[in-house]
């Protein structure tokens, strides 16, 4: 096993890994970067690697072939078996339903080895995949199908439940997975037997469609973010050329000699799909699903299979800090972060607890393919507030305030600009515009500064988002929510720090004229309409209407700050 007490205690420089990186861009053609015209505009992109995520998978399981990689419970399955049971369900999905390049299809399903399955299986097809928030309830699910205009779904026994009542209106064909139930149309195994793992014919260019994942956005419904082929893939040859240079500078492999990961976060994520999944593929590393988190289950795990590495959002890794205990988890080598920001005394926390392992932390988002920034070892415990500096060698990102380029140390807008951003919001023209410039930054929403050594610091947003856990809430979809019980009258929902999950999801809401209104009880009603996840876990009842700008807009600063001075009347 690599000495992970080795690599805690060494000490980096920028120069020395600037030096690195260049070395291994220089001397590995893989890493070989050129120009490319992407929706009008010229990108730096990697030159030779797979010109879509089909031919990835083919060749990456060529190399690794029968090493272990997915584990779930007792069940195994290597590399080569995997993709194998992906070709079939592809060849089936083709024959039985048509399925062509372009169509797409929606997997609505918790983590499970049928989730890799059928989202390898259809891109390699050159569907469209639409991986769907398992976490979702029934309207939700029928907004996000009918707006993808997906007809066939793959599910599991509890989506199925919530997808049967829109079945018939939205004509879908349901495809049950693991679970049993009444009402879909083929059960997944059904597909796998019939199915032949036969190659596919892989002509997906690099900038067609692959994705729509769906993420939470100021308007209040979720916005399809619209991911290419070459988007992802340069999100995980930038990481791959990461780990390369990481280990040029070290001497050592920073994955470890026999690397497995935990994956105890949703694979509907882009943390999940890209940097724990896809990115396993490339580095030929283990992947251990939980069915639920559960630290003390997630320590027993690690300790069990010997895992070298650990990615969460931030409250896991508090909570599986404190569930390794004395004996700590000596195994691992890195405990990361993605999906909310890190509070920089966890950093410090972290790096004391764990023995062997050294904290990391990456910043980036769905319209990114997940990648921005990233910053690990050393420089992390040095700089804890900072997500890191852009990932090498495609990825750019500038502060910018009323159209203006910032200096160092000033604060202003985050725009990240590299071959890996989104193609646009689908079926959202003005959102897309909105949100990419004419010349391709992608504005983030979110403020931040950049210090002299280009490390970046985040310090607010600007949307109203609330980040609860790595979940990204709407604001305007919670006060949604609040507004269809009959005695409301005005709602502001807003983020209440919280030291485990980085934010939880506050609310102030005013009763109509001469309405008794408990906050149990909206409580109650709003967990009945919303993912258990947006329902607002502080509460207060304002005995005044609502402060409100000179553009009529709620002055939430004024809302929250005051909320905060006082005990909700309810707190779960």
């Amino acid at each position: 096993m690599t000495n992970a007490a080795s690599l805690k205690e060494t000490k980096l420089t920028l120069p020395a890994l600037i030096q690195s990186a260049m070395k291994v861009i220089s001397s590995d053609p893989l890493f070989a970067v050129e120009e490319a015209e992407i929706r009008g505009q010229t990108y730096r992109v990697f030159k030779n690697i797979p010109k879509n995520l089909g031919q990835f998978f083919a060749e990456t399981v060529a190399e690794q072939g029968d090493k272990p990689f997915l584990v779930y419970g007792n069940e195994r399955l290597t590399f080569r078996e995997l993709h194998e049971k992906s070709l079939k369900f592809a060849d089936a999905i083709s024959r039985r339903y048509g399925v062509k390049p372009g169509d797409h299809v929606a997997i609505a399903m918790r983590n499970y080895p049928e989730w890799c399955v059928a989202y390898i299986g259809l891109i390699s097809l050159g569907a469209v995949v639409v991986p769907l928030n398992a976490w979702w309830k029934g309207d939700e699910l029928k907004f996000a199908l009918k707006d993808s205009g997906a007809k066939i779904v793959v599910v599991d026994g509890r989506r199925l439940d919530y997808i049967l009542p829109c079945k018939e209106e939205l004509g879908l064909t349901l495809i049950l997975a693991r679970d049993d139930g009444d009402g879909a149309n083929v059960r997944f195994e059904a597909l796998i037997k019939e199915g032949e793992a036969k190659p596919l014919d892989l002509a997906a260019t690099p900038d067609d469609r692959y994705c729509i994942v769906y993420t939470s956005g100021s308007t209040g419904q979720p916005k399809g973010v619209v991911l290419t082929h070459r988007g992802a893939l340069s999100t995980l040859y930038s990481w791959y050329f990461i780990s390369k240079f990481l280990e040029d500078a070290i001497g050592r492999s920073v994955v470890g000699d026999n690397p497995g990961i935990l994956l105890a976060i949703p694979l509907f994520h882009v943390t999940g799909s890209h940097s724990i999944f896809m990115l396993s593929f490339l580095l030929g590393r283990r992947v251990v699903m939980m069915h639920r988190w559960d630290p003390e289950e997630a320590a027993r795990i690690i300790r069990e299979e010997k895992l070298t590495n650990f990615v969460g959002v931030p409250s896991q890794s508090f909570e599986l800090m404190r569930a390794s205990g004395n004996d700590g988890l000596d195994t691992l080598i890195d405990v990361g972060s993605g999906g909310a920001k890190r509070p920089p005394d966890q950093v410090e926390k972290l790096a004391t607890s764990f023995t062997q392992a050294m904290p990391s932390s990456g910043y980036g988002l769905s319209e990114t393919n997940a990648i921005g920034s990233v910053i690990s070892l050393n420089m992390y415990q040095e700089r804890p507030g900072s997500t890191g500096r852009p990932v090498p060698p495609l990825t750019d990102i500038k502060i910018v305030k009323d159209g203006v380029d910032q200096p160092r140390g000033e604060v202003g807008e985050i725009w990240i600009r590299s071959p890996a951003n989104f193609e646009g919001y689908w079926n959202l023209p003005e959102d897309t515009a909105n949100a990419i410039t004419e010349d391709g930054w992608f504005r983030t929403g979110d403020l931040g500064y950049m210090d002299e050594e280009e490390f970046l610091f985040i310090v607010d947003r600007i949307k109203e988002i609330i980040i609860r856990g790595g979940e990204n809430i709407s604001c305007l979809e919670v006060e949604a929510a609040a507004y269809e019980h009959e005695t409301v009258a005005e709602a502001a929902a807003f983020s209440v720090p919280d030291e485990r999950l980085g934010e939880r999801v506050g609310l102030v809401v005013y009763p109509k004229d001469g309405a008794q209104l408990e906050a149990s009880d909206l409580y109650e009603f709003m967990s009945g309409r919303i993912a258990a996840f947006k329902v607002p876990e502080r509460i207060w009842i304002s005995p005044a209407s609502l402060p409100r700008l000179g553009t009529e807009k709620f002055d939430k600063l004024m809302i929250k700050k005051v909320a905060q001075q006082h005990p909700p009347a309810l707190a779960v």
